[in-house]
């Protein structure tokens, strides 16, 4: 099969990964039913996404979910198709379409036709630690994020003004950067973790250039306007404590809306709080207290 074809028969049909039975939110009355997909998202620059949301055609509230980044061809190749999959089925369970897009040079999708250039670019550099391009590296996955909402929305499937994008790690970072323009469309933005730069050489708590990534912050912050909630964790190595108080100083001093949460250690490295199922009741009443405050 041809990789137009490929690309055109996989947005056509949704494949099934699972079908999950009813649950019931802990913070919700409300029995949601809930379905797993793979999708095809025909936008500008092809990708997949897995999509969790409840049964039925909608038009649903939207979470986007970002994922995290890494520099290295090699591990974007092993890169897992589903990377949030019970933080999804949380935000699913309390009535949202969730849509976790995997970046374009990712997984199976980085080593499927790379030289045809469909599914192969990756965009998302920052360039040399003397002098790296931080704002751009975010803003390239907000203007996805933007892709997204447009295609689901003339698809009536989302409804179009309640969308809420979430972020871990440069997918954070990219979510802080779509709340510096604003869209009309999102009503809250939420980071785990979030930034650039980190563990340079595989080094723990050595960015890559942190008194820019402070200045990147603070513009971002000149112009945002969304409410965002920040949440981050004790003992990551990636972006700690320290760095993660600077960049929310900064970007709240800038004008930008930030509530900031730093949670106890959790396991042996807390960057990945988000990808674990035993860390939803860490995070998860901080993340519904913030949402219920924003409707």
């Amino acid at each position: 099969m041809r990789p137009i074809h490929l690309l055109r028969w996989l947005t056509a049909v949704l494949v099934a990964v699972a079908a999950a039975p009813t649950a019931r939110s802990a913070d919700t009355t409300e029995t949601i039913r809930i379905q797993e997909e793979i999708w095809a998202l025909p936008l500008p620059l092809p990708m997949f996404a897995y999509v969790v949301r409840p049964v039925g055609n909608g038009p649903f509230p939207l979470v986007i979910m970002n994922h995290g980044v890494s520099l290295d061809a090699k591990e974007r190749s092993f890169f897992p198709l589903v990377e949030f999959r019970d933080a999804a089925k949380w935000f699913a369970k309390r009535g949202s379409m969730v849509v976790a897009p995997v970046g374009s040079g990712y997984g199976a999708a980085a080593i499927d036709i790379p030289e045809r250039a469909v599914f192969g670019p990756f965009f998302s550099k920052i360039g040399k630690c003397t002098n790296p391009n931080f704002h751009d590296a975010g803003l390239a996955v907000a203007q996805v994020d933007l892709w997204i909402i447009d295609y689901l929305a003339a698809e009536k499937r989302i409804i179009p003004k309640d969308v809420i994008v979430v972020g871990q790690s440069a997918g954070g970072w990219a979510s802080i950067a779509l709340s510096s323009v604003n869209p009309p469309q999102v009503r809250a933005v939420i980071i785990f973790a979030g930034g650039r730069g980190g563990r340079v050489g595989g080094k723990p708590n050595n960015n890559c250039a942190p008194d820019k990534l402070i200045e990147a912050t603070a513009d971002f912050g000149r112009t945002s306007r969304v409410p965002m909630l920040w949440i981050y964790i004790e003992n990551d190595t990636f972006f700690g404590p320290d760095l993660s108080k600077r960049m929310h100083e900064a970007f709240t001093a800038a004008g930008g809306k930030a509530e900031y949460h730093l949670v106890p250690s959790f396991g042996s490295e807390g960057h990945f709080l988000i990808g674990s199922p035993d860390a939803i009741p860490i995070w998860s009443p901080l993340v519904a207290k913030f949402l219920d405050a924003q409707k």
